[in-house]
């Protein structure tokens, strides 16, 4: 179900993202759909990216050197053990650990961080992502041998 995304996901994967955020009512409106075509076009192409693919993508995530840039799922497919297979995923192509981003107001996906090893390392005020909406550090380490 999971595999590497290639240029011909990144319709869907910018539905996805599109999907996702629209449950985030906390957040302004910064792109449209084609803006984001286009973003995520390069980034499939620079970054390390993967879907969650039934037959259609249901999620997905990018991944940097040491960032987990992107981790979403469509909103109807939550609680299904998806995010939890990408991050585990993330952990396993990055077993030296990583950091990621998320908003503060995003109780859900910290839950969800924190459930599975991540820690909050650093809180921000929104002055550093565009949408200029607190924001929050996470971090996953390996645990210690």
């Amino acid at each position: 179900m999971i595999r590497r995304a290639t240029a011909e996901d990144v319709a869907a994967i910018a539905r996805v993202f599109d999907r996702a955020l629209a449950t985030m009512t906390y957040l302004p409106v910064m792109h449209t759909h084609e803006e984001n075509v286009a973003w995520f076009g390069a980034r499939v192409s620079d970054h390390e990216a993967w879907v969650w693919d039934d037959g259609e993508v249901h999620g997905y995530m990018l991944l940097a050197e040491a960032e987990l840039l992107h981790i979403y799922l469509d909103p109807d497919r939550t609680g299904r053990g998806i995010g939890t297979q990408l991050l585990d995923l993330a952990k396993a192509r990055r077993p030296g650990g990583f950091t990621l981003w998320t908003f503060q107001q995003n109780e859900g996906a910290r839950r969800f961080y924190e459930r599975h090893g991540l820690r909050a390392i650093e809180f921000g005020d929104g002055s550093g992502n565009e949408e200029r909406t607190p924001d929050v550090r996470y971090e996953w380490r390996p645990p210690a041998a």
